[in-house]
């Protein structure tokens, strides 16, 4: 058995970047400290910080007055921030620079009077704190009969802004078919997935070979995991997403010459290294290569 690890994989500079506002809040913070949902979709690091004392949340009217609560990485909504205001909450942001450049968009063309057309997932977490910024001037996308059905105000300027988070495909079909649609249609430069999520999804894609199996580390509640499991099958693999090591099926795996594994973007490297381990522990004379970007 090989098993190349994928190169990128795993946190992106803005789960970093929010796991480690949190870890600092922790060990600095006197007051109880609430998170307003997941601060990133991964199970694992939710659980350890649980176990240190962290709160999570669905709703403000579950923090303390004398609390603290952090706003996770996927942004939050205006008006959920003048919620905490109004309640006199402190709040710490923690929301993804990327996210935070499309909540400026966002607000930039609703000022100039466009209506904006934004593909993403229905009841995700980014996709709810971006329509938030303008509801009455958004129309959200999620499928291709969506766009058929996009009933637009007429005689009003139209933009396209996506989540972060999606596959790269489906993002370019969804533009393709608004496109047709609404030939008019303004797509900003700054217009698409973010970095990371295309370079995670690229290195699988470019593989020169069809994996027998690929483990995706990552929650099922992550956009940017799930999509990982989208190309690897698209490309013709077996595709796992698994939370943990414990989750690996090794009754499956025997037979297997060539095993992937990669991880979401919130989903922490080690989890990956005991993944690594587990197999090795399986299967002794399986082989480890490292993928190596841009090969």
């Amino acid at each position: 058995m090989q098993i190349t690890l994928a190169q990128p994989r795993g946190f992106c500079s803005g789960v970093r970047r929010a796991v480690n506002i949190l870890t600092e809040l922790t060990t600095t913070s006197h007051s109880q400290i609430c998170v307003y949902h997941e601060i990133v979709h991964n199970k694992t690091i939710v659980e350890s910080f649980t176990a240190r004392g962290v709160r999570f949340v669905d709703s403000l009217a579950e923090v303390p007055h004398d609390a603290l609560v952090l706003f996770s990485a996927h942004g939050v909504s205006p008006a959920l921030r003048a919620e905490a205001a109004a309640r006199g909450l402190t709040t710490v942001d923690a929301t993804c620079p990327l996210v935070q450049r499309l909540h400026r968009q966002v607000r930039s063309y609703a000022q100039k009077g466009y209506h904006i057309i934004f593909i993403g997932y229905a009841g995700h977490d980014e996709a709810v704190g971006t329509l938030g910024e303008a509801p009455d001037q958004m129309s959200l996308v999620s499928t291709q009969d969506d766009i058929a059905r996009l009933s637009p105000p007429e005689h009003v300027p139209l933009v396209c802004l996506m989540q972060t988070t999606l596959l790269a495909s489906f993002s370019r079909d969804m533009l393709d078919a608004l496109r047709k649609r609404f030939p008019h249609l303004m797509v900003p430069n700054h217009c698409g997935i973010c970095r990371a999520t295309q370079e995670h999804q690229d290195a699988i894609r470019r593989l020169p070979f069809v994996p027998d199996l690929v483990l995706v580390v990552g929650s099922r509640t992550s956009s940017n995991s799930q999509r990982l499991l989208e190309v690897a099958r698209e490309k013709g693999s077996d595709a796992l997403l698994i939370d943990t090591a414990e989750e690996i099926p090794l009754d499956r795996l025997t037979g297997h010459e060539h095993i992937v594994i990669t991880a979401g973007a919130s989903a922490p490297e080690s989890v990956v290294q005991r993944c690594v381990a587990r197999l090795i522990d399986t299967f002794p004379d399986a082989e480890i290569t490292p993928d190596k970007p841009g090969v």
